[in-house]
């Protein structure tokens, strides 16, 4: 099947061939003639193979097939994503795909000035790719009209849920137009059973695309773990670097003082490194990604905020310096690589305290990672297995969703004064977590405390979400 099967215009078939694309990738082939014919979908396909694009095209195609008269340019279709970096890369899609169409459009997300941002939305948009805080800070300063929505598309639900945009989302909601026939889309490169199940609940009539079955990782990714103690990583990681010749490798690790930290040992190695995560500014974090697919910089160290959204051309190699605490996120930090039909390599690097991480990991791929032992770097048997403290563990072995405020505008608050909620998130999922020993003033009421999404329920506050936004055919 080729791609001017899919019904899509000229314009849209030549941007296709100017990237040296031919055929549809499976999620491409399903989901583009269902949006197309204007129905929800909700559509889970194994990182790096071509979703984005799947929901791109068909709504430039949407858009354009019914122009707006006049002058005005409403935003009409709003694609909201969990982190700035995937912000950028859904932008950047659209802006490839919609070169030959007479199509504008913006990506909002904090970290850099709101200013320039205000200026873009000020000359007319029709597609606005965005974080949900930063988008939240135009819409409580009105510079951003959210009422004549007609596309709705939330990339990566589940992880925004994990990361504890639910609030944001339903604050997003509200805003859209009310007794309007939106189309809704729901695209994620996994997708739990609670997630399927509420979903199915409240699009209307949603057409359900699984290319491959869920939590599944690419065929064309070797995986492998190797056993270590954890003092010995960073030289293990070290020693696999310099004596295989990898000269691009991106490193997950769990926290960001851990990201900075490998970062100072690398560069003492003698390796280039630099590290991409929520503390870092915006212009830094682009920087790092830009000099790491330059190849100035060898490696790139970053923590989960970064398993989506990093598209890189090729990337040979991914290493899990830590094994994240949620087993979803595994899936998408090797994800990184093996893209669009390449090979690649993930490699993790598993202390004793890791063990049950690595269990859980496997259990939700139903498949056994091969473990080799390399030579040198034995792990010591006599070295007992200590807790992983976890901030997003309600200590049942089960991961609870974090407040995050990835991309929101914070410049009402001093930064000294409060740490964003973002170095909060990332500091509780680290080695230790801090609490407030502060103590109230006498008389003061407790605060009471914010209800928690429930990963076995949480129907009704999923209704209450997206209540009145499904469609009457």
């Amino acid at each position: 099947m080729s791609f001017d099967s899919l019904g899509l215009s000229a314009e849209l078939l030549r941007a296709i061939n100017d990237q040296g694309y031919t055929e549809p990738t499976p999620i491409q082939r399903q989901a583009i003639p269902l949006i197309l014919e204007g129905k929800d979908v909700m559509a889970g396909a194994q990182t790096g193979t071509g979703k984005t694009a799947g929901f791109t095209l068909p709504l430039l195609q949407r858009l354009s097939d019914n122009p707006i008269q006049g002058s005005r340019r409403p935003v009409r279709a709003l694609v909201l994503t969990p982190t700035r970096e995937l912000a950028a890369q859904v932008g950047e899609s659209v802006a490839t795909y919609g070169r030959h169409l007479p199509m504008r459009s913006a990506v909002i997300f904090g970290g850099v000035k709101i200013n320039p941002q205000i200026e873009k939305l000020r000359q007319g948009v029709d597609i606005l790719v965005a974080t949900p805080g930063r988008l939240l800070d135009h819409a409580n300063q009105k510079t951003v009209n959210l009422s004549e929505i007609e596309i709705l598309v939330l990339d990566e639900a589940d992880r925004m849920l994990d990361m504890g945009f639910i609030h944001d989302i339903r604050k997003v909601l509200a805003l859209l137009p009310k007794n309007h026939a939106r189309q809704n889309l729901l695209f994620s490169a996994t997708f739990s059973n609670d997630i399927k199940q509420l979903a199915s609940r409240l699009l209307d009539h949603p057409e359900l695309i699984e290319v491959a079955r869920r939590n599944t990782t690419a065929e064309l990714i070797e995986q492998v773990v190797h056993p270590v103690d954890k003092n010995r990583k960073r030289e293990l990681l070290s020693h696999m670097i310099g004596s295989r010749n990898w000269r691009q490798v991106l490193v997950f690790t769990r926290t960001k003082h851990g990201a900075n930290r490998l970062v100072q040992q690398l560069d003492k190695d003698g390796l280039s490194a630099a590290a991409i995560h929520g503390n870092k500014s915006q212009g830094a974090r682009t920087r790092a990604l830009a000099g790491f697919k330059t190849g100035e910089v060898r490696i790139l160290v970053a923590t989960d905020i970064a398993a989506r959204g990093l598209d890189i051309d090729q990337l040979p190699h991914v290493v899990n310096y830590e094994l994240p605490n949620v087993p979803e996120d595994y899936v998408h930090r090797i994800g990184r690589t093996g893209r669009a039909g390449n090979e690649g390599e993930a490699v993790s690097l598993v202390c004793v305290d890791e063990h049950k991480l690595l269990r859980d990991i496997e259990r939700l791929m139903k498949r056994e990672i091969p473990s080799k032992v390399l030579e040198g770097y034995e792990p010591d048997p006599s070295i007992k297995a200590e807790p992983i403290q976890n901030g997003r563990n309600n200590g049942k072995g089960r991961p609870q969703p974090q407040r995050h405020t990835e991309g929101r505008h914070r410049s009402r608050t001093k930064p000294s004064a409060k740490k964003s909620a973002d170095a909060q998130q990332e500091t509780k999922s680290g080695n230790t977590t801090q609490k407030n020993t502060r103590r109230k003033p006498a008389g003061s009421q407790a605060k009471k405390p914010q209800p928690q999404r429930s990963r076995s329920g949480g129907g009704d506050e999923w209704g209450s979400l997206f209540g009145g936004s499904a469609r009457s055919k």
